[in-house]
């Protein structure tokens, strides 16, 4: 079982910055792919952005190549989102996700066995 814990979220003009914290429970965190996605208001949850088990390969959604980056720390039990040149359509809940897999990240993450609660990040413009 992994817990997941978001942190990092808040309020900021479009063009800001933000760094999202991903804080895992567990003593398996470093085999685990890590990812985040987000969910705008009156829309479904999509993708944003994943990292292999090592952080040897990474994976953005197009809409955020080039803005943010994610990366993780596995002797913390942390994965992060650096959020820059934020613009009012990334006002959303972003959330956490863990899938049990070390294989290197090819795509678009589309299994998941554990989600965190998620923090809420609204850019205003």
């Amino acid at each position: 079982q992994v817990q997941l814990v978001e942190s990092g979220g808040g309020l900021v003009q479009a063009g800001g910055s933000l760094r999202l914290s991903c804080a895992a429970s567990g003593r398996t965190f470093s085999t685990y792919r890590m990812g985040w996605f987000r969910q705008a208001p009156g829309k479904e949850r999509e993708f944003v952005a994943a990292i292999s088990w090592n952080g040897g390969s990474r994976y953005y959604a197009d809409s955020v190549k080039g803005r943010f980056t994610i990366s993780r720390d596995n002797a913390k039990n942390l994965v992060y989102l650096q959020m820059n040149s934020l613009k009012p359509e990334d006002t959303a809940v972003y959330y956490c996700a863990a899938d049990r897999t070390t294989a290197q990240v090819m795509g678009v993450m589309k299994a998941v066995d554990y989600w965190g609660k998620g923090t809420l990040v609204t850019v205003s413009s």
